[in-house]
């Protein structure tokens, strides 16, 4: 007997997931990828993390290996975060917060005062109750209408759909909980975690508080290890990969998707096709114009935030690095209004340094280490007349980072950068976009594509759909597209894979 043959494109988390899910399933699955390697944005440059750096909703990966009856543990080796991240301010400042509650409390308290602990402790509560909330309905769940999650949170639990606040913006919010502008600016932050401004994000972002208070790790061997685990689960599940595939058309016949056409004329056979790129790709016709209707566009003005990113071997000093940190400048809101109101960026950028080889170990003084630096900036990669000063921009950051006692260079021989116009090439359609479409407003999240088009036998999963992007998300989104497909191609007959909850 014939077993159905699904074509995942792209080798991203979201693909990546999928491919073990259906492989374990009994379907026939090929992966096509035109990168040498896994992985998507999940990427590396001399050596260093160039992508995602933060590991989190662990339970989703527990979820997707023990349904193949392994254990993550096994394929990873992940280390728990004890400082969540370090924060320094040009203003003056500096904070931890860690992965004790109590601890981050102490340290806020010392920072801010007594009415920020308490600010704090209620803040956590909050988003812990937004997180409970939404998990199951929204999180693990097909992307929902705003009346169908109402249905799937219950009637009776509109109390705790309310308490979500989406019609409030997240910045607004955290002024209930916090006075001192340097703890809004730093629970703020979440909102960049989906490509968000916090003066234009809802509240309910509030909820990724949560998701790093239950949890961050640390991968020995950089963030890269997971694509492989996940590949080569896949693998012992039966999924073939083909790297240097380059997909050039999503093939139509009668109405749906029966395979792909590779850019060198190959043809390849499928009952159903996974699109793991980003989800405009497939609107703006770049896989064909008989799919361009599959999936609604994301205007140019609608994206979320890009990055001008440095992967940077080099020495440090004067400012104790710990894995994740972050240094911020006085105005928070000029920075987001240049990028989403202007298309530019702010003359004194909020700066993330991952230092990679710090959490886990000790950098001996003197010796180069591995970062990767990140500023935000529009997503107008595609744009012709978008061509940003990297030299104007290093020394920008590297002044504020002087200024809040971190003291490092970036020589060209050592560093290597990245701009929107580079992750536009990466990732075609997303002009450098790196978190599929801004979750701005009360409803905006209601916007990004689900998992199953409006063309039948074709699915997305990824960063660019439900139910958003970072790693754990585009893996659920491609655990989700399998389930459809499964049960697509077993004609209606319910055959769910069992998603994990949350401890």
């Amino acid at each position: 007997m014939r077993r159905d043959r699904v074509v995942v494109v792209g080798a991203g988390m979201g693909g990546l997931a999928a491919a073990a899910d259906l492989a374990r399933c009994g379907a026939e699955v090929t992966v096509l990828e035109r990168a040498a390697q896994a992985g998507g944005k999940m990427r590396q440059l001399r050596g260093i993390d160039a992508g995602p750096t933060v590991f989190t909703m662990r339970w989703i990966f527990e979820g997707l290996f023990a349904d193949a009856g392994e254990r993550i543990e096994d394929a990873v080796q992940l280390v728990p975060a004890d400082i969540l991240a370090r924060h320094a301010w040009r203003a003056g400042g500096r904070l931890d917060l860690f992965a004790d509650m109590a601890r981050s409390a102490e340290a806020i308290g010392a920072f801010a005062g007594p009415e920020a602990a308490r600010g704090y402790r209620d803040f956590c509560v909050r988003s812990a109750d937004i997180h409970r909330t939404l998990v199951g309905p929204f999180i693990a769940a097909e992307r929902p209408s705003p009346l169908a999650l109402v249905r799937r949170v219950g009637w009776g639990r509109l109390d705790a759909l309310w308490r979500t606040t989406p019609w409030r913006t997240m910045w607004g919010a955290l002024g209930s909980h916090f006075r001192d502008p340097r703890l809004r600016q730093l629970f703020g932050r979440y909102a960049t975690y989906c490509g968000c401004s916090p003066f234009l994000a809802p509240a309910t972002l509030m909820l990724v508080a949560h998701v790093e208070q239950d949890g961050v790790w640390l991968v020995k061997g950089g963030m890269l290890r997971v694509a492989q685990a996940l590949q080569a689960l896949a693998e012992r599940q039966g999924a073939g990969f083909r790297f240097g595939a380059h997909v050039a058309e999503v093939l139509v016949e009668n109405g749906r998707a029966c395979g792909v056409r590779l850019a060198d004329g190959e043809r390849i056979a499928a009952d159903a096709v996974v699109f793991n790129g980003d989800a405009a790709a497939l609107a703006r016709e770049m896989l064909g114009a008989a799919v361009r209707s599959a999936v609604p566009d994301t205007p140019d003005a609608a994206r979320s935030l890009s990055a001008i990113t440095w992967c940077a071997s080099v020495q440090t000093r004067g400012f104790p690095l710990t894995h994740h940190n972050v240094f911020f400048a006085e105005d928070y809101a000029e920075e987001f209004d240049a990028i989403f109101r202007r298309r530019a960026i702010c003359a004194a950028p909020t700066v993330y340094v991952c230092a990679q080889d710090r959490g886990s170990g000790e950098v001996a003084e003197g010796t180069a280490e591995r970062l990767l630096l990140l500023i935000n900036a529009p997503p107008d990669g595609d744009r012709r007349d978008f061509v940003p000063d990297l030299p104007d921009l290093a020394q920008r950051t590297l002044a504020l980072l002087r200024a809040c006692g971190l003291e490092l260079g970036l020589p060209e021989d050592a560093t290597e950068p990245t701009t929107p116009t580079g992750f536009d090439a990466l990732f075609p359609a997303s002009g450098g976009a790196l978190y599929g479409r801004a979750s701005h407003g009360a409803t905006g999240t209601f916007a990004r594509a689900g998992g199953v088009t409006r063309l039948p036998g074709l699915y997305c999963a990824g960063g660019s759909v439900h139910p958003g992007p970072g790693i754990p998300m585009a893996a659920m989104s491609g655990r989700l597209a399998a389930t459809r497909v499964l049960e697509d191609l077993a004609g209606g007959v319910r055959r769910t894979i069992a998603l994990p909850a949350p401890a």
